[in-house]
């Protein structure tokens, strides 16, 4: 299991605790979704917002953080002309999401591309702040990008761009568990996460940050009883997201447990266990670049728990290719790693262009060996994915093999 980055690995243990908090929900609906319910999500939601150095006050739970992102973009009022600016190494749904925020406003949206290989994370930074313009309501830019697996210089990019007067809206789906966070420093105007993936949360459950001054603007996808509940002793915006229906909330309740327990895992808690990941990454990356060839697309340093690397050039060309590779890799060789064209579709100028290049992106949590790397390897040596393989003559036995 090479793909821990997706959808994350949840411990038994954690499991264990989500059950009894489901068995408890069946055993007396009326406790566990009204008597009780505030108070064990208050609990849970002060916890999880000390780990990530959150406000709690601005901290709502979301089912994930492509939710979190169409809520702030649903939330936000564009007006014609205006321009909504990301890149061209963002997640797909979330581009998706975008464009539909724009073309329902008549604003236009501005994919920056960051040109590969990057050989100093400033380029990144300086790409985006080129393309700020008097039109620019909003930047989405991910923490830790999904398809090349890189960690952006984050700070530098909502510092820079807040000086210009633009808002970030931080695609953060992979950074908690990862990489440090602090929220509160950053200073984003709005922050998303997920909890399945590398804090080894139950899955349905993540987090939506709003800055302070932005809180008034956020407004959930579903409109419930919050909308008019009279009380002042409760944060607004907790009125409004906390109920939205009848609902499981297991998954977020029982994700403290998976914050205590990986913190274990490591004599140095979590800061160790990060650190042991991000080398395991490294090392990773080296071993593949040595068996498959070609350059870094990015310095170590931009490196978290993931590492993609560009499979040599002529292999594969469509999006159809990539799933044929990575399925055949799953059904023949029982490795699951995720093939990925890039840019996404959703970043790509139409739906007749083809990726530039695509990647094999590596997840190291844990309960990942170096052997299962070498397994992968083996894998594409056998397909002939080695350095110096390439043209399209090859093409269809690999994708097939």
């Amino acid at each position: 299991m090479l793909n821990h980055g997706s959808f994350g690995a949840c411990p038994e243990p954690v499991m264990a605790a989500r059950q009894a908090i489901i068995e408890d929900l069946e055993a007396n609906p009326m406790v566990a979704l009204e008597r009780a319910f505030e108070p064990r999500l208050d609990a849970a939601r002060a916890e999880v917002a000390a780990f990530i150095g959150a406000d709690p006050e601005g901290t709502v739970v979301v089912p994930n953080a492509t939710t979190g992102v169409s809520t702030v973009l649903r939330s936000l009022r564009f007006r014609p002309g205006d321009e909504l600016l990301t890149t061209d190494h963002e997640y797909n749904a979330c581009l998706n999401a975008l464009q539909a925020a724009a073309d329902e406003a008549k604003a236009r949206v501005i994919r920056v591309p960051i040109r590969l290989p990057i050989r100093d994370p400033r380029e990144v930074t300086e790409a985006i702040l080129s393309a700020v313009t008097p039109h620019t309501r909003l930047a989405m830019v991910s923490h830790v990008t999904s398809p090349s697996g890189l960690v952006f210089p984050i700070e530098d990019i909502v510092r820079e761009l807040d000086r210009l007067g633009v808002d970030t809206l931080v695609d953060a789906a992979h950074s908690p568990g990862m990489v440090p966070v602090d929220v509160r420093l950053l200073g984003a105007a709005y922050w998303t996460a997920n909890n399945h993936k590398w804090i080894c949360g139950p899955k349905v459950s993540g987090v939506l940050v709003v800055r302070e001054d932005r809180r008034h603007l956020i407004r959930p996808l579903v409109t419930s009883h919050g909308a008019n509940d009279p009380r002042t002793d409760r944060p607004r915006l907790w009125q409004l997201f906390d109920w939205q229906g009848t609902g499981d909330p297991s998954p977020f309740l029982s994700t403290p447990f998976a914050i205590r327990l990986l913190g274990t895992l490591h004599p140095d808690g979590w800061p160790g266990l990060m650190a042991e990941n991000r080398e395991a990454a490294i090392r990773s990356r080296r071993a593949l670049l040595e068996a498959v060839g070609g350059e870094p697309i990015a310095p170590e340093s931009m490196l978290g728990s993931m590492a993609s690397v560009v499979l040599p050039a002529g292999l594969l060309r469509t999006d159809e290719d990539a799933r044929a590779l990575r399925d055949s890799l799953a059904e023949d060789d029982h490795i699951e790693v995720p093939i990925s064209p890039f840019p996404v579709p959703a970043a790509r100028a139409d739906r007749s262009t083809l990726p530039s290049r695509f990647f094999a992106r590596i997840s190291r949590q844990r309960y990942v060996e170096d052997s299962d790397v070498d397994r992968l390897i083996e894998a594409f040596a056998r397909r002939g994915i080695t350095a110096g393989s390439a043209g399209a003559a090859e093409r269809s036995a690999i994708v097939s093999a």
